[in-house]
């Protein structure tokens, strides 16, 4: 009799996509998850005999073994469920046997070889079947990422487009995102992200033995998704300069990047801030099967020396003194929450754990954050893993401003402390809203429970030495600072004030707002006010002054007066930067010494609207209107709309705007062709040399063809 072997094999590919959620993956590869039954239909060069069995190698990484789980040998028995892998008899036809395999909840994900041989009398050699890969499985209880709600798993791990939230506090701007983890190439390209980690390079097998660990998976991410050490994927730049590479502002999604990082050998991609770094690092990880969202945290605090306050010091007229201020709050920061267990920190820890991609501080020797668990950072378990203190301190730490005297002396300056961590914002599942998470990451603020988790935090962080010593805090000038003098509030000046918008900020004309300040007293008070203004980044880092002026000011008794303060469009059109921000600060100098600061941050506005002119169905051409507007008191020419969207339209197109006369109005019509039903997200950048990008997104509804 001849001896027998598989001829081939038919994956199944839709039935398992299907299944395993993962059709919209392009292939070729079959790609499934793991946890749960697949099918593969086995063609032999003639019918199985009663004494004959397949058996089937499955292996992956260089030098898989057994004992590291990078490799599994098994065959039709009954199985050991979640131990091993295992496969099971569906049926046999003829020269055809159907079976059904199922890999543990807890196997390594990545890329497989499968390989087969027949257990007969003649010794065999195995037959390779070809590559599959397996993913982590949301949908499996026993998997570490498992997420029980099927409209999350549908949001957080499916939807490939999303929103990310930035501006200020009191104005935050919805931007879309284009994840696009299922285009072309994009698993590939994750998988290489794992294999080009220092771990993968220093030691391969053991790097994929341990690859079956959310924990580990992502906290490689996190490290490869910058560039600082690793020849990572996105370059980060802070400075307002992107010669030699892309501005920030101008990516619209991951997909771009990705795939030039892998087009280019791996070169870092320039340029990114920390929404492109959280927007690269939602693809990977949803890609990857990792229940993963976008969470922006305003006046989020960059606490550098780890002391739970982000101290500022400014001069006589409230300007930012850069050589001395080593922390920063910035505007706004973005970073990832991801879902899975905490095996190495306990149940109560499982759940959303915070990763942060961009560049702040080495955790361990190497610029990455997380996973931290978010329920630790609430409770003020700063001393789990990872990096708890420094995203404790984002959201909680005090806002300390210190007045700096030319004598080299300095002094505590009233403002507001609790300023941090405020409107910590994601996407809604299953639409377009923002939801307010702060709840998540804190107590009320200046509720008991989260003073009393302060001070947790604060015990945590700065033990007393066993001589009774107690720590000393390092500060600018080589100076020190006692942690108790630094919970030490400034005195409570007895006026009041605050910055208020006369009319909209709106880019390309003159800012008009009046600083409002107020007398608590029943005495008559002389203010001196140093009012100061500049352009800066959304770190809030200053890049060119606009305004100085001073003016004194006679508060009668309990009385309220308005300061007029007009910025003209020509004082800041020359250094607006593309975040289009502008800092106002009063230092307010009262009878007594009192001082007051008070600050604001304006974010100018503008406009763009998207309309599409009928239904949108797959396969058939639809126009899109895109209204644009010249927000300059002058014309503009070489304007240039950019528009993506997954499912929507292949790769960017790019599309001339005619030239705009002054605050003119025009439409733009073009034309797309969908090629996936559902919610689809359109992007549409507005991009000229004379002034900042205006972007724009709309959710396009696509019918399936009947």
């Amino acid at each position: 009799m001849a001896g027998i072997r598989v001829t081939e094999v038919d994956w199944l590919s839709r039935k398992n996509g299907a299944a395993h959620h993962t059709q919209e993956y392009p292939g070729p590869e079959l790609v499934v998850r793991r946890g749960q039954a697949f099918t593969l239909v086995l063609e032999l060069n003639r019918p199985l005999e009663d004494q004959e069995t397949v058996i089937f190698t499955v292996e992956t990484g260089p030098q898989a073994s057994e004992d590291c789980h990078t490799k599994a040998v098994f065959q039709v028995s009954e199985p050991e469920v979640g131990k091993n892998w295992t496969v099971v008899e569906e049926a046999q036809l003829e020269n055809t046997v159907t079976v059904s395999i199922t890999s543990p909840p807890n196997a390594v994900i990545g890329r497989y070889m499968m390989r087969t041989r027949v257990s007969s009398r003649r010794k065999q050699n195995d037959r390779k079947l070809g590559e599959f890969i397996l993913l982590f499985n949301p949908w499996c209880p026993e998997d570490d990422v498992f997420l029980d709600s099927e409209e999350e798993r549908q949001e957080y791990v499916l939807n490939d487009s999303g929103i990310i939230f930035r501006g200020v506090e009191k104005h935050i701007r919805a931007q879309g995102w284009n994840y696009g983890q299922f285009e072309e190439d994009i698993l590939n390209i994750c998988l290489s992200i794992l294999d080009r980690s220092p771990l993968h390079q220093n030691d391969p097998a053991t790097d994929v033995s341990r690859r079956h660990d959310p924990i580990y998976v992502s906290r490689a991410i996190s490290a490869m998704v910058n560039s600082n050490n690793d020849r990572g994927v996105v370059q980060g730049q802070w400075q307002g300069k992107y010669g030699g590479g892309t501005s920030p502002l101008h990516w619209s999604g991951s997909v771009a990047i990705l795939h030039k990082w892998f087009k280019s050998r791996f070169k870092p991609v320039k340029y990114g801030q920390c929404w492109v770094f959280a927007g690269v690092m939602c693809t990977v990880l949803r890609c990857l099967g990792i229940a993963t969202r976008v969470v922006s945290n305003f006046n989020s605090a960059h606490d550098t020396d780890r002391n739970l306050s982000v101290d500022k010091y400014v001069d006589s007229f409230g300007r930012t003194l850069e050589d001395l201020t080593e922390d920063s709050m910035w505007n706004f920061h973005v970073w990832n929450e991801s879902w899975f267990a905490r095996q190495d920190l306990g149940p109560s820890y499982n759940g959303w754990q915070v990763l942060d991609a961009t560049p702040q501080e080495e955790s361990e020797g190497v610029f990455r954050c997380g996973p931290a668990s978010v329920t630790a950072i609430r409770e003020g378990d700063v001393h789990l893993a990872h990096d708890g203190p420094f995203v404790f301190a984002e959201v909680n730490a005090d806002y300390i401003t210190w007045l700096w005297h030319e004598d080299e002396s300095w002094e505590r300056v009233y403002s507001d402390t609790k300023r941090i961590g405020r409107c910590i914002s994601t996407k809604a599942v299953g639409s377009d809203s923002r939801v307010d998470i702060t709840s998540l990451y804190k107590y009320p603020e200046g509720s008991r429970k989260e003073r009393q988790v302060y001070r947790k935090a604060v015990r945590k962080l700065f033990s007393v030495e066993a001589s009774g010593r107690r720590t000393r805090i390092r500060r600018a000038g080589s100076r020190g600072l006692w942690r108790e003098d630094l919970l030490e509030p400034a005195a409570k000046p007895n006026i009041t004030g605050k910055f208020k918008m006369l009319e909209p900020p709106r880019l390309g004309h003159d800012l008009s707002l009046a600083l409002c300040l107020a007398n608590l007293t029943s005495r008559a008070q002389k203010v001196r006010v140093n009012l100061s203004a500049a352009t800066i980044l959304y770190t809030r880092r200053p890049v060119a002054e606009i305004l100085r002026k001073s003016h004194s000011v006679r508060l009668g008794p309990e009385e309220e007066k308005q300061i007029p303060i007009t910025i003209s469009y020509s004082q800041y059109k020359e250094d607006l930067t593309e975040d289009k921000k502008i800092l106002l600060a009063a230092m307010c100098f009262v009878t007594k010494g009192e001082k007051l600061l008070v600050e604001k941050d304006i974010t100018l506005e503008d406009f763009i609207t998207i309309k599409v002119l009928g239904p949108a169905v797959v396969g058939v051409e639809v126009v899109v209107k895109v209204m644009v507007v010249n927000p300059l008191l002058e014309k503009v020419e070489d304007c240039v709309l950019m528009v993506e969207g997954s499912g929507l339209l292949q790769g960017q197109l790019s599309i001339n705007v005619p030239t705009l006369e002054p605050q003119e109005r025009a439409s733009v019509q073009f034309n797309i062709t969908p090629t996936k039903s559902g919610p689809r997200q359109l992007q549409v950048d507005l991009v000229s040399p004379h002034f900042p990008d205006i972007k724009g997104f709309v959710i396009i509804h696509v019918a399936t063809a009947k």
